[in-house]
């Protein structure tokens, strides 16, 4: 079996032996990243739970899954997430007023909401929209990594999935082929128990999902994933294997779900209390916070004020994103084709004419 790569423990202390290389300035944007994605999450919930959004997917206990696998990559590398990786999209530079405008599908949304929530992507930062469907992400960013190898880019691309999506044919077609072709890819699976309401020990016989690597003939590392400085490290070097013709590798994070699959569910169905403790002891936030005090970088009055800084951003900025009115109906039109044919011209034209432009028996009146 794997060893499992940690290199910050629960209190704090570290292996000065493994410890990644970081400026102060970085361990700290690091830091501010977690408490970002928590307090995000957080408010995100209590807007939905308001009725001001309808949904979203909350990624609390795998903060450090997503950042430190984010600060490993390159600008030009891609990144192909499943829908849970707020903390890898917002280092990457998108930003979060967008990523909020996304969950409202308003006019300030770029996918002027056809997206469900939490599905987000922007091009400018190499980042492919999310898809609900589990494991379809997986053979797409072996294809564009095969694409870069045939091109001789130095790009690498990193795709991100639960336990869950191991269960499915896309995962061992993506597996296969990176392993035949060689392909520069990531496979960073963030097994976080569990699948939904499925637990981890009925999703596969094997003791590791790692183990799954070898039998396509490439390497698989287990990691800490409430570690973000082990995930960085780990990330770090499959990125430069890739980089360097090595060839794949998949990373296990072991981490936790600490809050529900999404906001349609009830995680207290199906887990004990007892569990959700075990594994709060294990929050990747606070592990962070007393490694950064350990190395004097931390202190109660920096906390504080990042954290008063971040929720009055927050604050600001979902003002601002709902004073934007819905996405204008003419876009049903004019984001079909490149370039708008005569048939849907003139259904644009006789809606333009109609002077009506916010009735639902619209739809019916000018069928697509």
């Amino acid at each position: 079996m794997e060893d499992i790569l940690q290199i910050i423990d629960l209190d704090g202390t570290y292996d000065s032996n493994v410890e990644p290389k970081l400026s102060a300035e970085a361990l700290k944007a690091a830091y501010r990243h977690l408490v970002l994605v928590r307090l995000l999450d957080t408010r995100m919930l209590s807007l939905q739970r308001q009725g001001r959004i309808g949904f979203y997917v909350p990624s609390t206990g795998e903060e450090a899954c997503q950042v430190g696998s984010a600060m490993a990559l390159e600008k030009q590398d891609w990144v192909f997430p499943a829908y849970r990786e707020p903390g890898c999209a917002l280092w990457r530079g998108f930003p979060v007023r967008m990523l909020i405008a996304q969950a409202y599908g308003n006019a300030l949304d770029p996918q002027k909401g056809r997206q469900m929530p939490s599905h987000y992507g922007a091009p400018d930062i190499n980042y492919v929209t999310a898809s609900s469907p589990v494991g379809t992400q997986i053979p797409h960013a072996v294809g564009a990594a095969w694409a870069a190898k045939i091109r001789k880019d130095d790009v690498v691309s990193l795709v991100y999935f639960g336990d869950g999506a191991t269960s499915e044919g896309d995962f061992h077609v993506g597996m296969n082929f990176a392993g035949v072709f060689k392909t520069p890819t990531v496979f960073f699976c963030k097994n976080n128990q569990w699948a939904i309401s499925v637990p981890f020990s009925r999703q596969t016989a094997a003791k590791t999902l790692a183990q799954k690597a070898h039998a396509y003939g490439f390497e698989g590392v287990r990691v800490d994933g409430n570690d973000v400085l082990a995930v960085y490290a780990a990330t770090k070097a499959a990125a430069e294997k890739a980089r360097s013709g090595g060839g794949p590798t998949m990373i296990e994070a072991l981490t936790y779900r600490m809050g529900p699959h999404s906001s349609s569910d009830d995680p207290t169905r199906y887990r004990s209390k007892e569990e959700v403790e075990h594994w709060q002891q294990r929050d990747p936030i606070e592990r962070m916070r007393r490694y950064l005090e350990l190395k004097g970088i931390w202190s109660k009055g920096y906390d504080e004020q990042l954290r008063a800084e971040i929720e009055e951003d927050l604050q600001n900025t979902i003002k601002e994103v709902e004073r934007h009115p819905p996405p204008r109906i003419e876009t049903l039109f004019e984001d079909v084709y490149a370039e708008m044919p005569p048939h849907l011209k003139e259904q644009l034209e006789a809606f333009l004419a109609s002077g009506e432009r916010r009735r639902p028996e619209l739809l019916d009146k000018f069928p697509l």
